[in-house]
Formats: C-alpha cells, structure tokens, sequence
C-alpha cells in the first residue's frame, strides 16, 4: 500500500522471518471468498522485517516515527464504527527523524498471547494483523498483514455419550445415542437411532448440522442459524423395533470450534438436529448441542515449544501428557 504527499513517498512492506517455512491456512473474507494466510497458534512469537522503500531517492524523508503493532480485534457488522481490541502490542522502530535512502526495520514479538480462533461470521469478524505506520504530520503512511490464528485442544477425558428420546403420546417413541458430545473437527458422527413406537407414518427422516451464531448483549442480541449439513437416515416408514447406525464424518464441512461468549461480544455453537417428516408434511424436531474443537496432530509431530502452548486449551483440560498418551493409543488403534 502507498500513500502519496508532496515531496518524498514510501511503500512499506511486512516480512515474516520464516514465511518461507511456514504454514498457510485458508480462510474466508468477508465476502465469502477463500484466501490463504500465515498461520500461527497461541504462544508462538511473531516475527519479521518491515521495509520502508523510499519512492523518490534523493528525497529525504521526514517521519514523527515508525512503529508496529499487532492486533487482534473483534468488529460486529452491525456496529462497524467501534473495533474491539483484545490484543494490542506495540513496537516502535524508529524515533522522529527523516528517512535518507530505504531502510530494513527487524521486529519481534515473543510469546504472543493468542486466546481466540480467528473468524469470519455472517455478522462478526475476528481477525489477527500487523500493521506497520511511518507517523507523518498530514497523512501517515501505513501497511496491514492479516494472520490466521488456530486454537487447538486436548483430547477431552469426559465425553459422555448423548441419549435422547422423542416421543408424541401413543403415536411416536423414539431413542437416538450418539457415541459422544464432544468432537474434534475431522471426526466421526456415529449413532443409532431405535424406533420403539411407531404409529404415525414416518416418511422421510434427517440429521442436520446447524451452526448459530450469537452476538450482542441483553436486548441487542442477534442469532443466526445455518445448515452447515444435511443427512438423510432414511427414505420410507420404519417398522417398530428397528434400529438405523448413523455415521457421519465432519471433515468434509466447513465448521469452526465451538466459541463460547469470545470476548463477551459472540458466541458461536453447533447442534444436531434430528427431523421427522410425516406423509402429511408435519415435521417433528429434536436438538441437541455438541461440542467441537480442533484436534491438535501437530502436538504429536515435533511442534516448536511455542505453539505447544496453544495445545492446552481446552475446558477442564487433562494434562498434555495424558492426553498424548491417549492419543497415541486411538492412533496406534
């Protein structure tokens, strides 16, 4: 980016140490469309170059300093005036001076605190960035770099089974199991649904996935629901004392870790809905919330120490070592 004044102009540009190595996770804009950034997890240090190219050589460069911060904000749509900064770290680079040919500025911040996933949502932004400033007295000169921010997880010691029934007085008695509550972003959905009364006819049934997202406080809060997946059980009239195995495998939808009140700004969570669809086309609904969370494989290879810390959030976490242990055994399985 560059900004044009009389006299002497520059362009800035941001380096990271190790964007070579590094790497990328997509992500979608705001638009809906996908792009591909750096990807950092929480703990890990942020480092680079700022290069500040002067566009006139020979023309000095008068600047009231040069700096670099690093942000995380949260922006609600609906009140785009107002950036909510969760993490704001500042490095100056240069005092007041002038600028008399190009110069290389070396950042880092260590050990950078990272409490939330990065997010892109239909009425809230989550987002990670350095931005760089060359202070001028009429119009600064400024260049933003967005990251992408993974939060991991430990494997859960408690993860109960869900059971449920639903049931319509002598006319509908069902029970559905699933294996657990709580899953990671490419497990396995596995259940069974069990038909112990049935004197409706039952023509069609489903399981959706529904992600909703929740922003705003007290009266102003505001929810949205999408079907992240839809999959069909069956297609015609159970007999009574039948039982259909669900399974569904979640690495094929676009889903985020459950969040829950990030900021106190939003929230955003997943349920299973189970739907019943009569020949009549009355529909019959049963919902339950599950929890999910990003597995964290890279633990297991020989992730830098940094990043290690990101690996130890998740509620009433087990230690990292017991959790390793159990993954190595589901693996090895």
């Amino acid at each position: 980016m560059s900004f044009f004044s009389f006299g002497q102009s520059a362009e800035i540009d941001v380096v990271l140490t190790d964007a070579e190595t590094r790497k990328k996770a997509e992500h979608k804009t705001e638009d809906g469309k996908k792009d591909k950034y750096f990807l950092f997890y929480d703990g890990e240090t942020v480092a680079g170059k700022v290069n500040v190219t002067l566009k006139n050589p020979g023309k000095r460069l008068e600047h009231q300093g040069i700096k670099i911060e690093f942000v995380g904000q949260i922006e609600l749509y609906y009140d785009r005036g107002n950036h909510h900064e969760f993490v704001s770290l500042v490095k100056d680079l240069a005092r007041p001076g002038e600028l008399t040919q190009s110069q290389t500025f070396d950042f880092e911040f260590t050990h950078v605190e990272k409490p939330y996933e990065s997010y892109t949502g239909q009425n809230v932004k989550l987002r990670y960035f350095l931005r760089a400033t060359v202070s001028r007295r009429l119009n600064d000169i400024s260049k933003e770099m967005d990251i992408v921010v993974h939060t991991l997880s430990t494997y859960p010691e408690l993860n109960s089974s869900i059971k449920m029934e639903v049931g319509i007085e002598d006319c509908l008695h069902i029970e559905f199991e699933y294996n657990k509550s709580k899953y990671h972003l490419k497990d396995v959905i596995v259940g069974k649904i069990y038909f112990l009364l049935v004197r409706i006819k039952i023509k069609h049934m489903e399981i959706d996935i529904i992600k909703r997202e929740t922003t705003g406080t007290g009266p102003s809060v505001y929810h949205e629901n999408d079907t992240i997946a839809k999959y069909e059980i069956m297609d015609g009239a159970p007999v009574r004392g039948e039982s259909i195995p669900i399974r569904l495998f979640l690495a094929g939808y676009e889903m985020t870790p459950t969040m829950r009140d990030i900021n106190k700004k939003f929230s955003v969570r997943y349920y299973l809905n189970l739907v019943l669809i009569d020949e009549e086309e009355r529909r019959y609904f049963k919902q339950q919330e599950i929890t999910l969370w990003r597995k964290g494989d890279v633990v297991r290879k020989s992730m830098s120490s940094q990043a290690t810390i990101g690996a130890q959030r998740f509620e009433g976490s087990v230690s990292s070592e017991s959790a390793l242990e159990k993954a190595a055994r589901e693996d090895s399985a």
